[in-house]
């Protein structure tokens, strides 16, 4: 993960924000950060996190990333992220992502143009939706469907997917920078 932690704090606050509350467990949260590292990579061929993504059973993960959120959620004390989410247990199984603020303007400044494009478009595809819509969307990539269980996501997957701008050997060079 080459993302610095405040660039990550405003990604999550970001969704936090910007998608519904009601919504967003740590599932959709960790398919939100999929699709926008990987719609980057389609369009710009490079990611946002730089994160390497893994194939779980509910599609893909930011592994660094998640292991952040989870101490979110288990070790609250010891969290890294404790100043930027929380967790509201009370809904049963689904455990919602609480933002400890709103998405601000300096929070803006962490991103690029064309990230802040992507990041919209990821909201506006999948802010209202439910884990299981992200997921089976997930499920759907590429990426997804060319990789073993627990191993490991290239990026340059992404290059299988029709609606990808950039090559392979432009995603391999951009990721090398």
């Amino acid at each position: 993960m080459k993302i610095p932690i405040p660039k990550l704090k405003a990604l999550l606050l970001y969704f936090g924000t910007y998608t519904d509350k009601e919504l967003l467990g740590k599932v959709k949260l960790m398919k939100l950060i999929y699709f926008a590292d990987f719609l980057h990579v389609k369009k710009y061929g490079s990611p946002i996190t730089y994160d390497t993504y893994i194939k779980l059973e509910h599609g893909p993960v930011p592994s660094a990333i998640k292991n952040l959120v989870d101490t979110a959620y288990d070790d609250v004390d010891n969290s890294m992220l404790a100043d930027t989410i929380r967790f509201d247990t009370s809904g049963g199984y689904i455990h919602r992502v609480i933002p400890q603020r709103i998405f601000s303007e300096k929070d803006k400044n962490y991103f690029s143009d064309t990230e802040l494009e992507i990041l919209r478009n990821v909201v506006e595809r999948f802010g209202d939706k439910n884990a299981r819509f992200i997921e089976e969307a997930s499920h759907e990539e590429s990426p997804w469907k060319e990789t073993n269980f627990l191993e490991e996501i290239p990026y340059s997957l992404a290059t299988h997917d029709d609606d990808c701008n950039v090559s392979r050997e432009e995603i391999e060079m951009l990721m090398n920078i």
